[in-house]
C-alpha cells in the first residue's frame, strides 16, 4: 500500500476524540491537512504560506495571520502574503462578515498586495477579487460586495480550471454570496458540484471537506455532507474549529450523540488556544445537544462554565450569541417560564443578540399569564427590528420581526385570543421557513413551528399540532420538544401507531419523554 495511502487510512480509521486528545496531548506535530497553493514568493516561504492557506481554509484567522505576517517578513516582495492577511479580516461565512473595526486594517493589506504587482495573473485575479470586499465599503452594501466578489472569482475560476486552491476559493466565495432566502439552495448546490470531484482527488485537503459541511447544512443537502463531516475533524484535528464543524450536520441530523462528541473535542482544544470565541461556538451546539437528549444536568454544566470565562467580548457576535443563548436556551426548552422571564444579554451585544433575551422575556412574561409586562419588551423588539432594517441588515430585521409575532401570539393566548394567537404564530412560522439560518447558529431557539404545535396542542386542536410539529420535525429532525408534542398530539387526536412511533424516536434518541 502505498505511503500516502496508508496514512490516510490510519486517519480515517481514528476515532475523532481519540484523534483531538492524541493532538492535545502532545502539541507536535501540528494537523492541519494538505494544501498546495502555487504562488511567485521565495521558495523558503512556501511551507508557511501554505500553512497561512491551510488556517485559513479552518477559519483559523488569528493564527492564519500570524503565518502570512511572518512570510511577508521573510519575503518582502511577496504580494499573496499581504493578500493572505487581508483575507484573515474577512470572515465570510461569520457574522458579520467584516467588523469595522477591522475595516482599515484589511484595507490597508489589500492595497499594498495591489501595489505590489504579483508576479502571475492568477495571484492578481485572487487580489483584485478580493480588493472588491474593501473599497469602498463605507458606502456600498455588503451584499452588492459580495456578489462582485463572487463574480470576481467565478472569471478566476473559469480562467484556471485546472487549480484545485482556485476553484475551492470559489466554492467559498459562492457560499458567501448565497441568499439566505433562496431556499432552492442553487449557490449551495454550485459550490457542492465543484467540491465534490476535488474531495475525491485531495482527500485531506481541509477546506473541501469544510466547505462542502458548510453547503450541506441545510435541510435538503444535509443526509450529503455526513462522509465530509465524518473526515473533517481528522482532516486537522489541531483547528478547533475542525473538531467543531461536524456538529453542524449532526445536529441538521439530529445525530446528537455524535454533535456532543464533535463539540466537546472542540471545546477543549479552543480553551487550549485561548480561542474563547470559539470554545461558547462549541459550547452553544452542545448545550443544544444536551437539551435534545434530556440531559439537563450535563447542558447546565456547560452553561456555568460561562462563570469561568473573563471578560467576554460582548461586541464580538459569536461570543454575545453563544453568551446569550445558552441561558435563554436552559430556561425555554425546559419550559422555565420564570427563568425565561429573568433573561439578559450581556452589556454592549449587538443588538439581534440583544433581541434574543427580549423576546425571551417576552415569551416567558406571556407564558406567565403576565401579559401586561410582555408588552413592553414586545415594542421594545419591534424597535431593534427598525433599527437593524435602518442599518440594512435586512436578515437580522426579519428575524426580530419573527420573535416579535412569536412572543405578540403568546401574549394574545395568554389575553384569550387564541385565534389570533395561532394565526400570529402561522405567520411568524412560515417567515421562518422561507430563510435558511446563518452558519453561526444551530437554529432557532425554539422553531416558531414547534411553537404553533405547542399553542394547538393548548387549545385543544391536536390534530392540527400534530400537523405543525411533523412539519417541524422535517426542518429539524430529532428536536425533543417536536417529538413530545408530537406524540402527545397524535394520541389525543386517537393516533396510537403514531404515537408510537414518535416514542420510539424519542427512545432512540435517549430523551427521556415528558408528556
Amino acid at each position: 500500500m502505498p505511503l500516502y495511502c496508508a496514512f490516510l487510512l490510519a486517519l480515517l480509521l481514528l476515532p475523532v476524540g481519540q484523534l483531538a486528545s492524541q493532538h492535545h496531548d502532545h502539541p507536535a506535530p501540528e494537523q492541519l491537512g494538505v494544501v498546495t497553493f502555487a504562488n511567485s514568493c521565495a521558495a523558503g516561504v512556501q511551507p508557511q504560506f501554505e500553512r497561512g492557506v491551510a488556517l485559513l481554509h479552518s477559519f483559523a484567522y488569528a493564527a492564519a495571520r500570524v503565518a502570512f505576517g511572518q512570510v511577508a517578513a521573510k519575503d518582502p516582495r511577496c504580494a499573496m502574503a499581504h493578500w493572505g492577511i487581508a483575507m484573515t479580516y474577512y470572515h465570510q461565512l461569520w457574522e458579520p462578515p467584516l467588523y469595522a473595526s477591522d475595516l482599515a486594517l484589511g484595507r490597508q493589506e489589500i492595497e499594498r498586495a495591489l501595489e505590489m504587482a504579483a508576479g502571475t495573473e492568477r495571484e492578481r485575479g485572487f487580489i483584485e477579487a478580493l480588493a472588491l470586499i474593501y473599497r469602498n465599503a463605507e458606502h456600498t452594501p455588503y451584499r452588492d460586495r459580495v456578489v462582485d466578489y463572487r463574480q470576481a472569482m467565478s472569471a478566476l475560476a473559469a480562467g484556471n480550471p485546472q487549480d484545485a486552491e482556485t476553484q475551492i476559493f470559489y466554492a467559498l466565495a459562492l457560499l458567501a454570496a448565497a441568499p439566505p432566502e433562496d431556499k432552492t439552495h442553487a449557490n449551495q448546490k454550485r459550490a457542492a458540484a465543484i467540491l465534490d470531484p476535488l474531495y475525491r482527488r485531495y482527500p485531506l485537503h481541509p477546506g473541501i471537506a469544510h466547505y462542502l459541511i458548510h453547503a450541506c447544512d441545510n435541510a435538503e443537502m444535509a443526509s450529503r455532507g455526513i462522509a465530509a463531516a465524518r473526515a473533517y475533524a481528522r482532516i486537522a484535528p489541531s483547528a478547533p474549529h475542525a473538531l467543531h464543524m461536524p456538529s453542524h450536520i449532526f445536529t441538521r441530523l439530529g445525530m446528537w450523540e455524535d454533535s456532543v462528541r464533535s463539540n466537546r473535542a472542540a471545546q477543549a482544544a479552543a480553551r487550549q488556544q485561548g480561542d474563547i470565541g470559539e470554545a461558547l461556538h462549541a459550547m452553544d451546539y452542545l448545550v443544544y445537544a444536551y437539551l435534545q437528549m434530556g440531559r439537563v444536568n450535563q447542558a447546565a454544566q456547560v452553561i456555568r462554565q460561562l462563570d469561568s470565562i473573563p471578560a467576554l467580548n460582548a461586541a464580538d457576535f459569536k461570543v454575545a450569541y453563544a453568551a446569550t443563548a445558552m441561558p435563554v436556551r436552559f430556561a425555554l426548552e425546559r419550559r422555565r417560564w420564570a427563568d425565561a422571564a429573568a433573561s439578559t444579554a450581556p452589556k454592549g451585544a449587538p443588538p439581534q443578540v440583544a433581541a434574543i433575551a427580549v423576546w425571551a422575556r417576552a415569551v416567558g412574561l406571556a407564558r406567565s399569564g403576565r401579559a401586561a409586562e410582555a408588552r413592553p419588551e414586545i415594542d421594545r423588539l419591534r424597535e431593534i427590528a427598525r433599527q437593524l432594517d435602518a442599518a440594512g441588515d435586512q436578515y437580522w430585521a426579519s428575524q426580530v420581526e419573527i420573535q416579535a409575532k412569536e412572543a405578540a401570539a403568546w401574549t394574545a393566548a395568554a389575553d384569550g385570543s387564541s385565534g389570533e394567537a395561532a394565526s400570529l404564530l402561522r405567520e411568524a412560522a412560515d417567515r421562518e421557513d422561507a430563510v435558511e439560518k446563518l452558519p453561526l447558529t444551530p437554529g432557532p431557539i425554539i422553531p416558531a413551528r414547534e411553537q404553533l404545535g405547542e399553542l394547538l396542542l393548548e387549545k385543544g386542536q391536536p390534530k392540527l399540532a400534530l400537523e405543525a410539529f411533523q412539519t417541524a420535525l422535517v426542518g429539524a429532525p430529532g428536536r425533543r420538544g417536536s417529538l413530545v408534542g408530537a406524540s402527545r398530539a397524535a394520541r389525543l387526536a386517537g393516533e396510537p401507531k403514531r404515537a408510537e412511533f414518535f416514542r420510539s424516536e424519542l427512545r432512540r434518541l435517549a430523551i427521556e419523554r415528558r408528556d
